[in-house]
């Protein structure tokens, strides 16, 4: 508990473009990871009713971007948690603040939310259409185009990684 806690502390500081970086690599192994999983028997198969129910919480007509992209920071948490490992959910836990800090700066950078948060909804769906598909590939490819979709979107860098 008290590495997650030093973890939330620095993640205020740490630059964004590492916390992106370390966002694609841990959660495409988790997303290629979870559609692996879910190739077996229903048994076997990841929980994903806590991502489902973000999901839908995100449908709610008047979210504002804040109450948005904290559903949306718990909704990439809650696959983490369905991995199963603890060391990545800590990690992710431990990074939240600082993904929800970057992407509700850079929101403000967004010309059309209503566009951009129906296109997010949109892709978190697909993520989790492939996971239960069982197809890995894809939804490692989704989830990694999401991230860096958004951060692409809100960059004030436009040399970004």
């Amino acid at each position: 508990m008290s590495a997650l806690m030093r973890l939330q502390v620095a993640a205020s500081g740490f630059p964004v473009n590492d916390i992106v970086a370390t966002r694609l690599l841990l959660e495409s192994h988790v997303a290629a990871g979870l559609a692996a999983a879910s190739a077996g028997d229903a048994a076997s198969a990841p929980d994903l009713a806590a991502a489902e129910r973000l999901l839908d919480a995100m449908d709610a007509p008047g979210l504002d971007p804040a109450e948005f992209l904290a559903l949306d920071a718990a909704f990439h948490l809650a696959l983490a948690e369905a991995s199963g490992n603890q060391v990545v959910t800590a990690t992710m836990a431990g990074l939240r603040s600082g993904i929800e800090g970057y992407a509700l700066a850079g929101q403000a950078r967004i010309a059309d939310w209503t566009a951009t948060s129906a296109r997010l909804r949109a892709e978190h769906r697909g993520v989790l259409a492939a996971i239960r598909a069982a197809d890995a590939a894809a939804a490692r490819d989704r989830i990694h185009d999401h991230i860096s979709g958004y951060y692409a979107e809100i960059s004030p860098d436009p040399t970004h990684p």
